[in-house]
């Protein structure tokens, strides 16, 4: 097995020995959870463009990622915070990024996506009004249901500028899920992800903000089909499932407790809706297929490794944990490159890199050392380091 000279603290490198990878066995959906990835974008590395002003696509690998999730059993939430909505990647490209998944969705039968409406083509700055924001999310919305599309309702930056309490949250929900065509899911992402969203649903405290959010769900259960929680509080979680209205889903968005919730308690479970599903993909689609079987033992057996590089990945800040999906992406050969939409590869650090590359390996999820040894060569003496 190769070995590596990685850096450690303290400036300086250790050698580190690569493990065999692990053996992930091909599961039969459906699975008894829902599970969607949050999918990546690639990037266009040989774009004539400014990376932290165009976002310049590689859509046939882009694509080509998604049909990987899909050949698992996984499904894909499209143009969400982890393909860097709102974060380099526009509305306009965002719909286009929609309208391809849809399409290429369409050659595995009974495939998963669900695509991201939100309102980030409108100006948040202090002005805007909560018409603008409704007009905002009915244009995305219809766009999406244009296309055939089921909605996953984002978070809105422009919301929390135009809101004054939670009664301003519940008007805008109410206007968009009484005329949505189909149940979407409702995605509660915390501030953690995204600064800018602190104070959701009115409130700073996250409890006094669930209260908002249940009624609102509460008020049109018909039209919800669950609602994601990216807090990373697996209590919050919990203590929201448990006020669901019946048949109401939660997706736990939890990159830090997702297995423990997935399994669930006497009272109930989460289906998912994760970001690290989308670097993880062949243990999560084995493990749900252990757990589908009644095989509780392997399913935490093999997620289990994959906690620590999660909590790792998604550590603050946490909206960089683009950086380190994409580098696995690259490391298994997923794509051919190390490089990010708003040249973001920038945003962790060396030592973040090569602990990350030492948790992939100790769980198992580097397919092919010798590949993954090679380009972490390439990446460290980019910077500095000869391993």
């Amino acid at each position: 097995m190769p070995t590596l000279n990685l850096p450690v603290a303290g400036g300086k490198v250790s050698p580190y020995t690569m493990k065999p990878p692990r053996h992930f066995p091909a599961a039969t959906p459906p699975f008894n959870r829902i599970a969607y990835a949050a999918a990546h974008v690639v990037a266009d590395p040989l774009a004539d463009c400014d990376p932290w002003l165009d976002a310049a696509i590689d859509w046939e690998r882009t694509v080509a990622f998604r049909r990987h999730l899909w050949s698992l059993g996984l499904g894909v939430a499209e143009a969400m915070d982890t393909a860097q909505r709102g974060m380099g990647v526009d509305w306009p490209t965002s719909l286009e990024l929609i309208r391809r998944s849809l399409e290429a969705a369409r050659d595995f039968p009974g495939a998963l996506i669900g695509c991201g409406a939100g309102t980030d083509h409108l100006d948040a700055r202090n002005g805007v009004t909560i018409d603008d924001v409704i007009r905002a999310y009915e244009e995305q919305c219809a766009a999406i249901e244009k296309l055939g599309g089921r909605i996953v309702l984002m978070a809105s930056r422009a919301l929390v500028k135009a809101a004054r309490t939670g009664d301003d949250y519940a008007k805008v929900y109410g206007r968009i899920l009484d005329q949505v065509k189909a149940p979407v899911i409702i995605h509660w992402l915390g501030e953690m992800f995204d600064p800018a969203l602190a104070g959701y649903w009115g409130h700073k405290d996250h409890h006094k903000a669930m209260d908002v959010a249940v009624d609102v769900i509460a008020a049109h259960s018909d039209k919800v089909d669950g609602v994601k929680v990216s807090l990373l509080d697996k209590d919050k979680e919990i203590a929201m499932r448990r006020r669901l209205p019946q048949g109401v889903r939660m997706y736990t968005g939890d990159d830090f407790n997702y297995a423990e919730l997935i399994a669930g308690d006497a009272r109930g479970y989460s289906d998912a809706l994760l970001g690290i599903f989308d670097a993880i993909a062949p243990a999560a689609a084995a493990a749900l297929g252990a757990l589908t079987r009644g095989d509780a033992k392997t399913f935490h057996d093999i997620l289990a490794p994959t906690v620590p590089l999660s909590r790792h990945v998604f550590k603050a800040p946490t909206r960089f944990y683009k950086t380190g999906i994409v580098f696995m992406a690259y490391l298994n050969g997923l794509q051919d490159h190390f490089t990010l939409v708003g040249g973001q590869e920038s945003a962790r650090s060396t030592l973040h890199l090569a602990e990350l590359f030492r948790l992939a390996d100790a769980a198992g999820l580097i397919a092919d050392p010798d590949r993954a040894a090679l380009r972490m060569r390439a990446v460290l003496a980019t910077r500095g380091v000869e391993a």
